[in-house]
C-alpha cells in the first residue's frame, strides 16, 4: 500500500506556528491512500496559537484549515465525504456551529456526524473536525 503524508510547510500563511504540533504530538496533518484523503483532527486555533472565545470563529478557522490541507492536495471542500465533528457543551454551542458551517460547506454536502465530549486537546477549544476526502 502506497501512503503519502501532506506536510504542511512552517511558513503556512493560514496554519501559522500551529504546525509545530504536528511533530510535538507525533502525528500527520492528512495522509492520502487508495484514492482518499484522512484529515487529522482540526481545532479552530489562530495561526499565531491563540484561542477564538466564539464557537463561530473556531469553527471558521478549523474550516479554513481542512480547506488549506485540500489545497495542498489539488482539492476543495467538495471533495469532503465523511466529516466528525467533537464538540464541548454541544447544547450551547451548536446553533453558531451550523452557521458558520452553513456559511462555508456548500452542496453537494459529505456525511457528518457530530458528536459532544466533556473536552478537548487545550482549554478554551470548543470543536475539533476531522474529515474524510476522495479524490476524483
Amino acid at each position: 500500500m502506497t501512503l503519502h503524508t501532506v506536510e504542511i510547510p512552517e511558513d503556512n500563511a493560514v496554519f501559522g506556528q500551529t504546525t509545530s504540533a504536528f511533530a510535538s504530538f507525533g502525528y500527520s496533518a492528512a495522509v492520502r491512500a487508495h484514492g482518499l484523503l484522512f484529515i487529522a483532527g482540526t481545532i479552530g486555533r489562530r495561526a499565531d496559537g491563540t484561542i477564538p472565545d466564539t464557537i463561530e470563529e473556531q469553527t471558521e478557522i478549523a474550516i479554513r484549515k481542512i480547506e488549506e490541507i485540500l489545497r495542498l492536495e489539488n482539492l476543495d471542500l467538495s471533495a469532503l465525504v465523511d466529516v466528525t465533528s467533537y464538540h464541548v457543551d454541544i447544547r450551547q454551542h451548536l446553533p453558531g456551529f451550523v452557521e458558520a458551517k452553513q456559511r462555508l460547506v456548500e452542496a453537494p454536502y459529505p456525511t457528518w456526524t457530530i458528536i459532544g465530549v466533556s473536552g478537548l486537546a487545550s482549554p478554551g477549544l470548543l470543536v475539533e473536525i476531522r474529515a474524510t476526502a476522495a479524490h476524483p
